[in-house]
């Protein structure tokens, strides 16, 4: 059997702190560069968020004007119709004209009211899209990159 040397059993000669210490700051320094590339990559994301906001809100307060406008001249339209029938009906001079009158100016106030909706749908169709695709675009972007990644 071989001798146990018992100053061997208290010695740390394989222990070199000088080799832990540059481990910890080999690490830490990694850490450190990952921290700041991930904080470069979140302030680019929250600024193109904050760009992709801006320009979704413009767009719909745009959309929110030619909606309100699409209103107006709709509302603008139909009291112009409802004032010439007014000044029809003063004129009657019998039930089976006034009859006439009404029956007339529902049918054309209904086919009015249908195109009137139409387009109001087919603007406010438009709009939604138009808001939609900036945010659209952005989450594209970011879902491209985490595949990347």
């Amino acid at each position: 059997m071989a001798a146990m040397n018992t100053n061997d059993v208290f010695s740390f000669s394989t222990f070199d702190p000088s080799k832990m210490t540059e481990g910890f700051r080999d690490f830490a320094e990694k850490g450190a560069a990952q921290s700041k590339e991930a904080y470069a990559k979140m302030k680019t994301a929250a600024e193109e968020a904050s760009k992709t906001v801006e320009a979704t809100m413009q767009t719909a307060q745009a959309g929110t004007v030619e909606l309100g406008l699409k209103a107006i001249d709709a509302m603008r339209t139909n009291a112009e119709m409802s004032l010439s029938h007014m000044e029809a009906l003063l004129g009657v001079k019998s039930v089976a004209e006034l009859v006439e009158l009404q029956t007339a100016f529902i049918r054309k106030q209904a086919e009015v009211t249908v195109e009137q909706a139409k387009s109001i749908q087919e603007t406010a169709k438009k709009v939604a899209e138009t808001v939609t695709k900036p945010g659209k675009e952005a989450a594209e972007k970011v879902m491209s990159t985490f595949k990347a990644a």
